[in-house]
């Protein structure tokens, strides 16, 4: 290992975005302090085992062996290292307003271990400003240091896509932002380390824009389909034909599809950040609100076709038993965060549902911010006897593991919002396209 303070840093926050990202620096002969606040995280992976299920538990052995990882929930051990990667979470406030109280925190904890020449980089997706303003405040009075000048700040967006195969941080080009010259310059230094493609931008604040320029395009045209799913519908047409019809087209189109609504870390929040900034500079962006209010809007269009079916077979939402197929929020992965499928369970429990859930990879539903209640709920069995006494089952999540001919056998009815069924033998009116 080596022993070079240059080249040893901290990654604070062993998450979906920490963990792969202190794994390709290890990988690289960067030696990585990985810190996080849960102690249950540290301890499994200083016992060599992984609680990220596409992160397999031979990734951590592999750099645990290496010596170039360890990991810690002591924020003092900031002063071995010479540079500090924030990936801390990023949510909305109970009033869907930007909430950066993890950033600020954490900024505090480094502070009071900052020592000149330091580079300090924030990873969290957040509104322009957030890195140069706030961050750099809290830093500079809990350090009597001046950023640019005793220590370098930088911006640097995650580009995770988790479940994705093809998504490997050492080949997704990685944006920088420096708050000064010399602090891009420093930036760039450390991640050309570790990824293949580094692209230097202007300021801080033009990297924090460009993941949300991402996101918010991700989300306007999911919400695009999503609306013309509900359109297409009404006039018999099938909008998934429809979209694998128009992405053989060699130019101009980007297929998106539509879902139960939005979920992950970024779509349903990011395109908030901008909007809420944007009104400090008395600015409107209708654009993207009326994109939020679409998808957001959703799982309620998801119930109405979930009772429609109900109806077709003379029962109620009330008093049915409704199994939620699938809890994460994208296929082939265990993130549930800002599930829809969390909310779909919310609205049909206050319409008197009965309702469980399959999903292999949460086989017990974890506490959560917005939905707490449902902490210790476990997963059904995939059983042919628990499928067949249920009235409907609502798939919310397509893994590739499960096995939709059994589902075909088993479950009398079914709502599908991914097309999952598709190509499928189903009897007549059984699926319902939601």
């Amino acid at each position: 290992m080596q022993n070079d303070n240059s080249m040893k840093a901290a990654v604070i926050g062993l998450g979906y975005v920490g963990l792969p990202l202190s794994f390709q620096f290890a990988k690289c002969g960067v030696s990585i302090l990985g810190l996080d606040i849960d102690s249950a995280k540290v301890d499994s992976l200083n016992h060599g085992k992984s609680y990220i299920k596409h992160i397999p538990s031979e990734a951590v052995v592999e750099v645990m062996r290496a010596g170039t990882f360890s990991a810690s929930t002591d924020f003092s051990r900031i002063r071995e290292v010479s540079a500090i990667i924030i990936c801390v979470p990023t949510p909305l406030n109970k009033n869907r307003e930007p909430d950066i109280s993890y950033i600020i925190e954490t900024g505090r904890n480094v502070a009071r271990h900052l020592k000149k020449g330091m580079l300090v980089v924030l990873e969290s997706t957040t509104y322009p400003g957030t890195t140069d303003e706030d961050l750099r405040e809290v830093l500079e009075i809990g350090s009597g240091l001046e950023a640019g000048r005793d220590f370098h700040l930088a911006f640097s967006p995650e580009r995770e896509d988790p479940g994705n195969p093809d998504s490997k941080v050492a080949i997704i080009p990685k944006v920088v932002g420096g708050f000064t010259p010399a602090c891009l310059e420093r930036a760039v230094a450390l991640y050309s380390r570790a990824v293949k493609t580094v692209v230097p931008v202007s300021s801080c604040r033009v990297a924090e824009a460009t993941k949300l320029l991402e996101n918010t395009f991700r989300g306007i045209n999911i919400a695009l389909v999503n609306e013309l799913k509900m359109v297409y519908s009404a006039m018999g047409i099938d909008v998934w034909e429809v979209i694998n019809a128009a992405k053989t087209k060699p130019f101009g189109f980007m297929p998106f599809y539509p879902g139960p609504g939005l979920g992950g870390h970024c779509i349903p929040i990011d395109p908030f950040y901008l909007t809420w900034k944007a009104r400090e500079y008395g600015q409107n962006t209708r654009f993207i609100e009326l994109a939020g209010e679409i998808n957001t809007s959703m799982p309620g269009y998801v119930i109405h076709r979930v009772a429609d079916a109900l109806n077709d077979r003379q029962k109620a939402v009330k008093g049915s038993s409704i199994l939620i197929l699938g809890l994460a929020y994208k296929p082939n992965v265990d993130d549930d965060r800002e599930s829809p499928s969390y909310v779909l369970m919310d609205m049909l429990s206050e319409r008197g549902a009965k309702v469980c859930y399959y999903d292999p990879y949460v086989p017990v539903i974890r506490p959560t911010r917005e939905h707490p209640h449902w902490a210790g709920t476990r997963s059904v069995e995939w059983k042919k006897e628990i499928f067949e006494r249920i009235d409907l089952v609502l798939l919310a999540t397509n893994h590739a593991s499960m096995n939709y001919r059994e589902l075909a056998e088993w479950a009398p009815c079914i709502v599908d919002t991914r097309n999952a069924m598709s190509g499928i033998q189903t009897k007549p009116g059984q699926v319902w396209k939601a």
